[in-house]
């Protein structure tokens, strides 16, 4: 083989090692149900332990604590449900699955949770989880593999264990129970749509939380801090959806940066009040 063979071979087997590498990453980070790690994303950064979603699990996730909280469960309920998400579907909505199973949860048309649109509505998805998981004796103090499987009776029993961890973690932030430790990185954020994320919120936040607009400013006045944190990490975790907003909570902060996840900035406090402030502009409707 000449020196320009040699040069080719080369370059080809590069090339390979290089695929071959792509595709490894690929498959370790979907395994792990994170997004690659140039993604768009957020993090829920709890006990030194850092827990990545991309942009849709984070919506997903939002709604699915959401409705937790609405109905006044403890974040333990959060926990378990996104657990089980996280084995079920990878925090996604999907429109397929095994036999009939569809949704974030996996549910069954066929075993009497819903039509299959309603099953694929993250509101009544979580909503028929949570009536279900209500009704397990011990509910909110037994193994969390245990109790997911005794609402989901999956073939793969304790496959739930191992995303325990992270679910607690999210759960935690997303409920409020950690203040400020949520955060994301959307490098090209919709324009902004405030009447999207009232509307989101108002929808998503417990009746408890007062969620009122003037222009491109949004209030919530919640009845606890832990309630204000939860709607100021659910606005953040909603960016890619709603556009890029400064989110304030009392005396802390937290402005988007197109280059890194924007930090938390300010002394802690015990606020009830969150200032949700996008940018001068003609706000659009959101993707």
């Amino acid at each position: 083989m000449g020196a320009v063979g040699r040069v080719f071979t080369g370059l080809a087997i590069a090339a390979l090692s290089a695929v071959l590498v792509l595709a490894g990453l690929a498959v370790f980070y979907a395994y792990n149900k994170e997004p690659l790690p140039l993604a768009d994303q957020c993090v829920a950064q709890v006990q030194e332990l850092a827990v990545p979603l991309d942009v849709e699990q984070t919506h997903n996730a939002t709604v699915i604590v959401g409705v937790a909280t609405q109905r006044e469960l403890v974040p333990r309920a959060s926990t378990i449900a996104l657990a089980t998400v996280y084995q079920e579907s990878g925090i996604r909505n999907l429109d397929y699955g095994d036999r009939d199973s569809l949704g974030l949860f996996q549910q069954r048309p066929s075993q009497g949770w819903g039509t299959e649109a309603q099953v694929q509505d993250p509101y009544y998805a979580s909503g028929k989880f949570y009536d279900a998981l209500v009704k397990v004796k011990g509910w909110a103090t037994g193994d969390v593999n245990d109790v997911a499987q005794a609402v989901q009776r999956s073939g793969h029993p304790n496959g739930y264990a191992r995303h325990v961890e992270n679910a607690r973690r999210i759960a935690s932030a997303l409920t409020g129970e950690t203040p400020a430790s949520f955060t994301c990185l959307v490098k090209d954020p919709p324009r902004a749509d405030p009447a999207g994320l009232e509307a989101f919120l108002t929808r998503t936040l417990p009746e408890s939380s007062r969620v009122t607009r003037s222009g491109g400013t949004l209030t919530v006045t919640a009845k606890t801090s832990r309630d204000a944190w939860s709607a100021a990490h659910i606005a953040v975790g909603n960016t890619a959806y709603y556009g890029a907003a400064t989110v304030q909570v009392g005396s802390r902060s937290w402005t988007p940066n197109g280059r890194v996840a924007g930090a938390w900035e300010g002394q802690p406090d015990n606020a009830t009040t969150v200032t949700i402030t996008y940018p001068d502009q003609q706000p659009t409707p959101g993707r």
